[in-house]
């Protein structure tokens, strides 16, 4: 299965933690027309992306792409927009727009803050990421963006070893992956960095256990590093 058709939409906003900005740019790159934009702030595109600092990305839909819009260049970091502008991108724009729309600082498994995720309204597509890697490691900051979030989902004290089953339920959880959500659009779930074939048959236990929890039409297994599908389950 391509990219396309493990990650369906022209518009789609990733969350989670545990290789958002890989799983971006690869989509980024495999898609005609792409712009890759975001609703916080990011690091600096990567040289694969054409980068524009502008406050009104919608007069600068113009090739060539993938294009990289943000709002504000603030030294290491690019601001980027409110959800309604890029909603405005995606109503004016005839490409795919893909859009990081929370924060993780490189953790394997995050769920969200009282204020995220930052969801334009017009999405497709919500892509839910979590590490397999995150499996078998303690809840602690050190793997894991806001654990007293995933301890409330999970119901994990802090310091406990994080078992397949947590992160489906975080994956899974309206207060997790499947947070604030816009109506009608799609969730695709997304367990990445299954680079070995013990760490795939974990993240397809993952993926079973998700289905177990949420209405979704499928969950991908992936190394994103790698723009490579390991399976959908």
């Amino acid at each position: 299965m391509d990219l396309d058709d493990a990650f369906p939409g022209r518009s789609l906003a990733v969350v989670g933690a545990g290789g958002k900005k890989t799983t971006l740019y690869a989509l980024a790159t495999a898609r005609d027309r792409a712009v890759l934009t975001s609703t916080v702030r990011i690091p600096p595109f990567r040289e694969t992306v054409r980068s524009l600092v502008t406050e009104d990305p919608v007069a600068a839909l113009e090739g060539p792409f993938p294009l990289g819009l943000a709002a504000e260049d603030e030294g290491d970091r690019l601001r980027g927009y409110d959800p309604a502008v890029v909603d405005d991108l995606i109503d004016a724009h005839a490409g795919s727009v893909l859009v990081k729309a929370d924060g993780a600082r490189t953790r394997l498994l995050k769920a969200p803050a009282e204020h995220e995720p930052r969801l334009p309204e017009r999405v497709d597509t919500v892509v839910p990421v979590a590490s397999v890697r995150a499996v078998g490691e303690p809840l602690t900051d050190e793997h894991v963006h806001r654990p007293e979030r995933v301890a409330e989902v999970t119901g994990l004290s802090p310091g406990d070893e994080l078992g397949g089953e947590d992160v489906a339920r975080v994956l899974a959880s309206p207060e997790g992956g499947l947070k604030r959500v816009p109506d009608g659009a799609r969730v695709v779930p997304l367990v990445n960095m299954a680079d070995t074939e013990r760490l795939a048959d974990t993240a397809r236990t993952i993926a079973r256990r998700v289905h177990d929890r949420a209405d979704v039409e499928q969950v991908v297994v992936a190394r994103m590093d790698r723009a490579e599908i390991v399976d959908v389950v």
